[in-house]
């Protein structure tokens, strides 16, 4: 059966790749999944294969640009194109500036943003060629607005949205567009990545949280009717705003809502 998308989706054997991906799949498209972890890609594929999907998982590394190239090919010699790249890996740090380790903040540089670079620089050939595409880098509302003890982490996020409206405005005109997710704390297994990465117990932040499957929801949405900005939680426009009008009174404001490592 021909599938109606092609995707492919870095980071997708947990949180907001798996549950994009198992949502895209009941819509009827065919789902390339890549993480570190081979074991959980494979149930995450068994699941979609069993509800009669159509699932590649594939073992790489974000920071290794060998394996994201490999993943991008594989994908596109298994499907004959690439709709869609989600480029959705990514982890944190806690911890002020000062406390975050020079190896801490390269590790974040090499996932975060190096990752989103070599899997939009990967998927854009392929884009040209067919004439389309799409582009969706899941970023953070910290890649807006910063917040107390996240700004390594947040510093990662910011290079994605600078890399994203650099290259939207180059492609303006063409049929390949480009979009940055702003998700606020999500339940997933992000916060127990922190806080190992860390190396130390993390205060779990104040303010909304939204499920998972929100997330994926917007997504599949920004797919079928492309935006720049996604926000799954609507009012989180409304810090841009904030602190675009008053960015030291927005200072204030956010300074409840860090993440302080115990």
């Amino acid at each position: 059966m021909q599938p109606t998308l092609v995707v492919a989706i870095t980071g997708g054997s947990a949180g907001i790749g798996r549950a994009t991906a198992l949502r895209l799949a009941r819509d009827g498209a065919a789902v390339a999944i890549c993480a570190r972890r081979a074991d959980r890609l494979a149930v995450l594929a068994s699941e979609i294969e069993a509800m009669g999907g159509q699932a590649l998982p594939i073992e790489a590394d974000v920071a290794r640009e060998a394996d994201v190239d490999a993943f991008v090919r594989r994908t596109v010699e298994r499907f004959g194109r690439l709709d869609v790249m989600i480029c959705n890996a990514g982890f944190g740090i806690a911890g002020t500036i000062d406390a975050i380790t020079p190896d801490q903040m390269r590790t974040l540089i090499d996932v975060n943003y190096l990752g989103t670079y070599y899997a939009a620089r990967a998927a854009l050939p392929v884009f040209r060629r067919q004439g389309r595409g799409h582009v969706i880098i899941v970023s953070s509302i910290v890649g807006k607005r910063g917040v107390p003890y996240m700004g390594a982490y947040a510093a990662t996020k910011f290079a994605q949205v600078g890399l994203a409206e650099c290259l939207r405005s180059e492609l303006v005109g063409t049929d390949i567009h480009v979009s940055v997710v702003f998700p606020v704390s999500t339940d997933t297994e992000f916060f127990d990545v922190m806080t190992r990465e860390t190396g130390s117990h993390v205060e779990r932040a104040l303010g909304p949280r939204q499920h998972v499957d929100r997330v994926a929801d917007a997504i599949a949405r920004a797919i079928a009717h492309p935006v720049p900005e996604v926000y799954p939680y609507a009012t989180a426009r409304a810090l841009v705003w904030l602190n675009a009008l008053a960015p030291g009174l927005c200072d204030r404001f956010v300074k409840r809502y860090g993440r302080r490592p115990m």
